[in-house]
């Protein structure tokens, strides 16, 4: 069976909504995720909470091209966060018809995070969405095995875990842990592939995560032996930033071979 790919906003973050869109149905991808708040300082997102012809033109992309959106991002809880404040972006989600919410721990107090996204997992909830919990390995929660126990302590069955092959390979995440999730807690993946070594920096963790990765099969991550533990047919998100690339050759162009690539690995 052919993968379900998603085209996650990352892979072409300067484009705006409607353009992921278009260019996702273009370039062979079913949905995309959609960065509606910011994750770094570094990279844009797009106000459709508050900026209504931009959600119309969005909304519009999505019905002349049959593209929807699977995920909505990015949640940082931090100490400081308001979790009523999310209401406007929960809401936006559920007009956009998205089925997640991706969230990261940026609190170092473990026990009011854990508390906070049990009430975010709730909000969402409200709204027909699933909060997920990405782990980086730069943050209090840095791999899947840390992930895996706050969301347990969050006791909520609707939270999942989003696992990153990046993310999972460059952590302490181990493919017994994968092997003791409950399926229902993996509700999508984020595939992506980079070279790899015995140590990095954290300079060198976030450049990958957020400016240059590599297509699926192209680098030295074993992107096929980690989905064999993950739940079968889940939707494949490709999140794989290649600034340079598009620079040179355009999002669009980076969209595709990156679809590809994919194709060619997971269906070999």
């Amino acid at each position: 069976m052919r993968p379900r790919f998603s085209l996650a906003h990352l892979t072409v973050i300067r484009l705006a909504p409607p353009r992921v869109i278009e260019v996702a149905a273009r370039t062979g991808y079913e949905t995309v995720g959609l960065r509606l708040t910011g994750g770094a300082e570094t990279t844009p997102a797009y106000p459709l909470v508050d900026d209504k012809p931009l959600m119309r033109a969005t909304k519009a992309a999505m019905a002349a091209t049959g593209v929807g959106v699977l995920d909505i991002e990015f949640v940082r809880i931090t100490p400081e966060i308001d979790v009523s404040s999310l209401e406007p972006f929960a809401a936006a989600g559920a007009e956009l018809n998205a089925r997640y919410m991706i969230t990261s721990a940026y609190d170092p107090d473990l026990s009011r995070f854990t508390d906070r996204l049990a009430a975010i997992s709730d909000l969402a909830s409200q709204y027909g969405l699933r909060a997920v919990l990405e782990f980086f390995p730069w943050t209090v929660v840095p791999d899947l095995g840390a992930a895996l126990r706050v969301v347990e302590a969050a006791d909520r069955p609707a939270l999942g875990v989003l696992v990153d092959t990046l993310h999972f390979n460059r952590s302490a995440s181990r493919l017994d842990d994968l092997d003791r999730i409950s399926a229902s807690r993996l509700p999508f993946v984020h595939v992506s592939d980079a070279p790899v070594q015995s140590s990095y920096t954290t300079e060198e963790l976030l450049h990958a995560a957020r400016v240059e990765r590599l297509p699926p099969g192209e680098g030295g991550i074993d992107i096929k032996r980690i989905l064999g533990h993950m739940p079968q047919n889940i939707p494949v998100a490709l999140e794989a930033p290649m600034t340079t690339m598009a620079s040179a050759d355009g999002e669009e162009a980076v969209a595709l071979r990156v679809r590809q690539a994919a194709e060619r690995l997971l269906t070999a």
